[in-house]
């Protein structure tokens, strides 16, 4: 029996990417419609209930009319989204974690959601290590003197140049599959790698306040929950080495920025590098815009072509299972 497929894409994991995914997993099962969401042209936001998605309510719920599967990245799945689709029964997110589905009110309905972990893990770990130099090496200030007509051969002063990797201590807060190939990659630079996170024993294990007196970089891989919350605030800042860089990749409820910019403006952090914020995209007037020493990316830290194209893999995976009636593989709401 023909299942009805809608491929919610957006213009990073395309609809091209998740037709041709089901097309290689489930050949002549599907019958698949589309529907284009805006982002990133458009940033998500909080829909209804759910964080992160793109505002397309209405637009969805008109499309999900006969749909038994939805494969998607940003498309709200709210409690008004499911009870106008009373035909769903799987939604798949293409993303490392589905904070765009209302899961409990999805559990209630009957429809399973899936995601896809590590899709981004490659991505985002290089990227990482690319602001980590950036903010060391001072290249994007560097460069951008150079471009206004400007040679500052004052940055090669002992007190204004920073720290090499080789030999020195790194702190990767969270260890998944992120963290683990940061880790990997900077062992490749010589550098010693400490680890804290409750939920992994791995060798240089340790708790936070060893791990941030003693590492002259700290780089933040743990996921946004209740508890990780502000886990790096004015204190721990603080605790950690005159002179040290903080990279942060992963999500802004992770950091207190008031206190990250303190640091930059008192000379007490020698850089930081920040893919994520609090409010996304930064307002204006935000002491982030004029802290010193800090490199800024929009959040793009796992957008790479082959993240695009996993994640379509990984979601028309589980349709394939669900269409031969296995267990998924990456439910959300068992």
């Amino acid at each position: 029996m023909t299942i009805r497929v809608l491929a919610a894409g957006d213009h990073f994991v395309t609809n091209r990417l998740l037709v041709d995914a089901l097309r290689r997993e489930v050949p002549g099962e599907v019958d698949v419609r589309e529907l284009t969401l805006p982002w990133p042209v458009v940033p998500f936001g909080r829909v209804g209930e759910v964080d992160e998605a793109s505002d397309v309510e209405d637009e969805l719920i008109e499309a999900l009319r006969g749909v038994e599967v939805c494969v998607t990245q940003m498309a709200p799945l709210t409690k008004r989204v499911l009870d106008a689709s009373p035909d769903l029964r799987l939604f798949c997110v293409s993303r490392g974690g589905p904070v765009n589905a209302n899961l409990e009110a999805a559990a209630r309905a009957g429809v399973r959601v899936t995601f896809a972990p590590g899709r981004n893990a490659v991505a985002t770990a290089e990227h990482t290590l690319a602001m980590l130099l950036a903010a060391t090496r001072r290249i994007p200030q560097t460069h951008a003197d150079l471009a206004g007509g400007v040679w500052r051969g004052d940055y090669y002063t002992y007190d204004s140049v920073g720290p090499e990797l080789e030999g020195g201590t790194v702190g990767l807060v969270g260890y998944g599959a992120i963290g683990r190939r940061v880790a990997r990659m900077l062992e490749g630079f010589g550098a010693e790698v400490l680890v804290h996170d409750p939920y992994v024993d791995v060798p240089g294990k340790v708790e936070l306040p060893e791990l941030l007196r003693r590492s002259r970089f700290v780089s933040l891989h743990a996921r946004a929950t209740a508890e990780t919350a502000g886990l790096i605030g004015a204190a721990e800042i603080a605790a950690m080495p005159p002179g040290s860089v903080l990279v942060n990749c992963a999500r802004g409820a992770l950091l207190d920025y008031d206190a990250l910019c303190d640091a930059l403006e008192s000379g007490h952090l020698f850089g930081a590098a920040m893919d994520v914020f609090p409010e996304e995209p930064i307002p204006e007037g935000s002491r982030l815009l004029t802290a010193p020493n800090l490199v800024m990316t929009p959040h793009l830290a796992g957008a790479s072509k082959e993240t695009a194209a996993k994640a379509a893999a990984i979601v028309a995976a589980d349709v394939a299972r669900y269409v031969r009636g296995e267990p998924l593989q990456h439910v959300a709401n068992p």
